[in-house]
């Protein structure tokens, strides 16, 4: 490979509930590493989770120019606010994307792991929404191809108690089982049906594989291997909405 092409490589970072993964992806998404897992520490604070990143990049042996992180939680120009499904109570103003940057020396761009997924999965025509069922319950908008503003739509109470985090998270299918989960998802999707109208939702996410029922015609499943290329459709955006570009201090 020429090195002018090597410098081009993109280091994508996916941080979920449950694992922490990354690859090398050449500028048009394809992987040029393996990809690689490691499970998300159990004390998931920040200084946990940089340590994951670096213990997993360390293995990765290929050079890469530019840095995309999907983080599982609320992130406004390169800081994280929220991040249900980490450590409690430690990821309130966290300026990850800097601390990523200055410890590689490259610029990164963190957003919504679903966002990130989603860019890698849509096709980009008209109006499409993704969801992760996975740890929690993630979701994206995209409109022609655009990334829209993140919205924690996981976080929109859907009974007395519960929010969809609750409803359609890990938590919810161990404690309720496969069948009850199933009709809270058929649920959900009713309601997205009547309040988006989307053209195309894709359904993806660690438990996507348990679900039990017909889907309508544009309703996709997709693995967490088609979201890969979002790493790299992240650095072809515009800076706008939650996309922006953190540089390393000098």
């Amino acid at each position: 490979m020429p090195e002018e092409q090597k410098n081009k490589n993109i280091l994508s970072i996916d941080i979920g509930g449950t694992s922490i993964k990354a690859c090398i992806l050449d500028p048009k998404g394809e992987l040029l590493s393996e990809f690689k897992k490691l499970p998300t520490p159990k004390d998931s604070n920040p200084e946990q989770v940089i340590k994951s990143i670096r213990e997993l990049v360390a293995t990765l042996d290929l050079p890469f120019e530019k840095i995309s992180i999907g983080f599982p939680g609320y992130v406004k120009c390169g800081v994280v606010q929220t991040a249900p499904n980490l450590a409690k109570n430690k990821w309130t103003n966290v300026d990850l994307a800097q601390q990523i940057s200055d410890a590689f020396g490259k610029p990164v761009r963190l957003i919504n792991d679903a966002d990130q997924q989603a860019l890698g999965i849509v096709s980009g025509k008209g109006f499409e929404i993704v969801f992760t069922v996975g740890t929690g319950f993630g979701t994206a908008l995209v409109f022609d191809g655009d990334l829209l503003p993140h919205l924690e739509l996981a976080h929109l109470p859907i009974t007395k108690t519960k929010d969809y985090d609750d409803y359609l998270g890990n938590k919810a299918f161990e404690k309720h089982g496969k069948k009850e989960w199933n009709e809270r998802l058929k649920r959900v999707i009713e309601i997205y049906k009547t309040v988006f109208n989307y053209d195309t939702l894709y359904i993806g996410g660690g438990n996507s594989k348990e679900i039990n029922f017909p889907l309508d015609h544009n309703i996709k499943l997709v693995s967490n291997k088609d979201g890969i290329k979002g790493g790299a459709k992240l650095w072809d955006m515009e800076e706008k909405f939650h996309v922006f570009t953190t540089h390393p201090k000098k």
